[in-house]
């Protein structure tokens, strides 16, 4: 009988292996960093044979540490950094251009020529990355031409090394956010890959997210480990919150905070700058959800260590905030990088504001971190809306600065919503692995699933709705000012 579940999780900057039993408790973990380089200005770029290199060498460290074989292993599922685009030869196996990360905007223009012909792509999307590497690469065109060259996400790569070349899949998770997906039809797009100029031949075929397809046995593992499924990494936590009925909604604090919102089993489009999404395909079903950006979070408290000086780590936040009764006056909108949902206003700029002589370190981190959950906040406020909906009963949340506990009270005082932190905050390394079992049969359905999602706490608003509905309606003035300091 096997006895555990393989989870990789792809992320931007490193890969992580984790082992998970039976009860969804962690084995091993494993984790290293992933280079990236940036050649010129707004372009970032992984080394694709690095990247499967590190992974295979993170699932090795991981069967040590537990120790185990492969053979003890039901499945294996790979949730991964959405829309970084690879190209790769089918008969050598190998990229013929390192992976181009879904932050490179090296194809801004052609977005912006193709959007006056009445296409709306943008350059964070995989599409007009697939067509530069046609176009600039030497040799590119002629590997398409005869019919050579493969295209694919970071899990459609990762599946076609585990399975020795076999296997050249996608789900629709990873496939909506490329930019070439038919939401009405299920598929790709064919008129805009043609509109491209891309190989029809190229884009594997798309198949349920939780689904065994092929095996392992053809890589090093040497296995016949079912490849049980392949997610994008927030619709992935979002299965390992749990949220998999309509309007439950969980927030991923990484570099950016990004809000998922179930809204069933029919799309939804938005007027207020959330993005529409497929979650998943699991047993004959799509569901679907809404996506909203707050492109700055984590990184506005790596801004306090790493810009500032005025803490050592960024878990100092947390204790630095709870010192002081309040912000002394202090405020931010942490809009370094420009302000998503909403506003989608990329040339607005982080402002703060409220200094006085009396201001201290621990009245900054605090502004920091209470910009933080407002810009999360309106984002919720605007979802709903979208959503048609305000039943949104709690907020799950996971990554890194989850573990800040100030900055979760404050989150549930400032939305009026209770906030539900689990015991694991890798939430898509979690989720992919429950998506996993439940292809594989390790559990047999989703109520066995959910007896074993634990949770750590619960942060029940304290602050009374008029004093919400006072700060957000200044959180709004203060936000018109970033937008006005570009």
């Amino acid at each position: 009988m096997t006895t555990h579940i393989l989870a990789i999780d792809e992320g931007g900057t490193g890969v992580r292996a984790y082992l998970f039993d039976r009860q969804a408790r962690v084995a091993a973990a494993a984790y290293s960093e992933i280079g990236l380089s940036c050649p010129r200005p707004g372009w970032v770029e992984h080394d694709a044979e690095a990247i499967w290199q590190q992974t295979f060498a993170m699932v090795q460290s991981a069967l040590r540490q537990a120790g185990i074989a492969p053979t003890d292993l039901s499945g294996v599922g790979i949730a991964n950094q959405r829309s970084s685009a690879l190209a790769w030869d089918a008969e050598t196996g190998r990229a013929v251009y390192p992976a181009i990360g879904w932050q490179d905007l090296r194809t801004a223009a052609h977005c912006e020529e193709l959007g006056r012909r009445g296409y709306t792509l943008n350059p964070f999307q995989s599409a007009t990355k697939f067509a530069w590497i046609v176009k600039m690469v030497p040799g590119a065109r002629a590997l398409a031409d005869a019919g050579r060259l493969r295209f694919g996400t970071i899990d459609t790569w990762l599946a076609w090394k585990l399975s020795g070349g076999r296997v050249f899949v996608t789900d629709a998770s990873n496939a909506c956010c490329t930019g070439l997906y038919d939401f009405v039809c299920k598929q790709w797009d064919e008129t805009l890959i043609e509109m491209l100029e891309l190989p029809h031949a190229g884009f594997a075929e798309i198949v349920p997210t939780s689904a065994v397809v092929g095996d392992a046995s053809r890589s090093e593992l040497a296995a016949s480990v079912p490849l049980a499924a392949r997610a994008g990494d927030q619709q992935a936590a979002m299965f390992g919150q749990l949220c998999t009925e309509p309007g439950m909604t969980k927030i991923t604090y990484g570099t950016s905070a990004m809000m998922d919102l179930n809204v069933g089993s029919s799309l939804r489009l938005s007027p207020h700058g959330a993005f529409p999404m497929v979650l998943w395909e699991r047993e004959g079903a799509i569901s679907y959800a809404l996506e909203g950006t707050a492109v700055t979070a984590g990184a506005a408290i790596q801004w306090l260590r790493d810009g500032l000086g005025i803490i050592r780590e960024v878990a100092e936040s947390g204790t630095l905030a709870t010192s002081v009764p309040d912000s002394g006056g202090v405020w931010c909108v942490p809009a370094f990088q420009g302000l998503g949902t909403p506003h989608l206003d990329p040339s607005a700029r982080a402002v703060i504001g409220g200094l006085s002589r009396g201001t201290g370190r621990a009245h900054v981190v605090r502004g920091v971190l209470e910009g933080i959950a407002c810009r999360c906040a309106e984002i919720l406020d605007a979802m709903r809306a979208d959503a048609g909906s305000s039943s949104v009963d709690a907020l799950r949340v996971d990554g890194g600065a989850a573990r800040n506990d100030f900055l979760m009270q404050y989150q549930a005082d400032i939305t009026g919503i209770p906030v539900e932190r689990p015991v694991i905050l890798e939430a898509a390394t979690l989720g992919v692995a429950y998506l996993a079992g439940l292809a594989a049969g390790f559990w047999s359905d989703l109520s066995e699933v959910a007896r074993t999602w634990q949770r750590d706490r619960v942060f029940e608003p304290r602050m009374t709705s008029d004093e919400r509905g006072q700060r957000m309606e200044r959180w709004r003035t203060l936000v018109d000012l970033a937008r006005q300091t570009s």
